[in-house]
């Protein structure tokens, strides 16, 4: 950055498949074959045969009869939960869910009930006295504090309520999981008909775009109906052909999410050596909380000072006193890298979080 080269805790390429070579490689090979954009919607000409083979290898990777790309995981959410609610209906949301979720639930003009995070004896209360058709919305793994949502109760709700669960496992594909699929592996729930997944491609499969996956009926009712897939341009084809071959790194590289778990360790046991009060998370997003937004600038300063990027969290992306320093893991990180980070904060770090 700016003629300084830095080492990076701040990226969601979780399991470092950016720049591995053999989804470069796929992704030359795809534009010399298709070219490097769709020309088009999915519903004209934009939809050919490296999209259809990512969405049925998605399908299969996560355990669903369909899967359905879209261009961003934002647009993904805007679509689905545009399609699937209106006036009438009702959205609850988990008080820490992504930005994405938020505003799909309030353009789609149903009432949106939120219930304190994680809490799901508050959002059946909620629920006991909704009204139309009902749309539970939740991050798998949360996108600024690192924990991981309580998908068996939810799940028990939304049967118990004759509604829909939809999860955003935008941090959680990839990286949770013995074979990687995500949140739902990771708390051994099996999917439902009721439940509707959301993937993004940007993160541990190192490429860009989202898909949603679910049973067949979702997955027409969608291409019919989800506006955000109706009236844009589909995914560059290369991209796809990119993510196939990441797809197939993540279900045969089990090493990577191995490596992941022990960077994220060892961080952990330093930090506590060194005094630092961590959030409760297992995933490659470890939070350290400074509160002040002024603080949080400076002591990320202090790291890019020491060749470290980490940058800071401010509200309103986080809660008034929540500001932190969002540091994130990468499967190629080494032992010596997170020593590195380590010898940073102690001294970049005025007081103990």
């Amino acid at each position: 950055m700016d003629g300084e080269r830095l080492l990076s805790f701040c990226s969601n390429d979780y399991l470092g498949l950016a720049n591995d070579a053999r989804v470069l490689a796929a992704f030359k090979q795809g534009a010399e074959r298709f070219g490097v954009g769709s020309g088009a919607s999915h519903l004209v000409s934009g939809h050919g045969v490296a999209h259809h083979a990512l969405e049925e290898e998605l399908a299969a990777f996560v355990g669903t009869p369909r899967a359905l790309l879209f261009s961003t995981g934002y647009m993904a959410n805007l679509g689905v939960v545009s399609a699937l609610l209106g006036r009438g209906d009702t959205a609850f949301e988990d008080k820490l869910n992504h930005a994405s979720l938020i505003d799909a639930a309030r353009l789609s003009g149903a009432a949106v009930k939120r219930y304190r995070h994680l809490d799901a004896a508050r959002l059946k209360t909620l629920m006991e006295t909704a009204q139309g058709e009902k749309l539970v919305l939740t991050d798998g793994v949360f996108s600024m504090d690192g924990d991981v949502a309580p998908l068996a109760s939810l799940m028990e709700l939304t049967r118990a309520h004759d509604a829909r669960l939809l999860v955003d496992d935008a941090h959680g594909l990839g990286v949770l999981g013995e074979g990687g699929r995500g949140t739902f592996e990771h708390c051994g729930c099996q999917l439902e008909p009721a439940v509707i997944l959301l993937g993004t491609l940007g993160k541990a499969f190192g490429t860009f775009g989202a898909f949603i996956a679910g049973d067949d009926d979702l997955i027409e009712f969608l291409i019919q109906s989800a506006r955000s897939y109706v009236y844009t341009t589909a995914l560059p084809p290369a991209v796809a052909e990119a993510t196939r071959a990441s797809l197939r790194i993540v279900q045969d590289e089990g090493w990577r999410r191995a490596a992941l778990q022990e960077r994220i360790a060892q961080f952990r046991r330093g930090a506590a050596q060194l005094g630092f009060k961590l959030l409760d998370s297992q995933t490659p997003i470890q939070p350290l909380i400074l509160g002040d937004a002024g603080v949080a600038v400076q002591v990320s300063e202090a790291l890019r000072q020491r060749g470290i990027l980490v940058p800071a969290i401010r509200p309103p992306t986080v809660p008034a006193g929540g500001a932190r320093l969002r540091i994130s893991f990468c499967a190629l990180h080494s032992v010596q890298h997170v020593e590195r980070l380590l010898e940073a904060l102690a001294v970049a770090t005025p007081a103990r979080a």
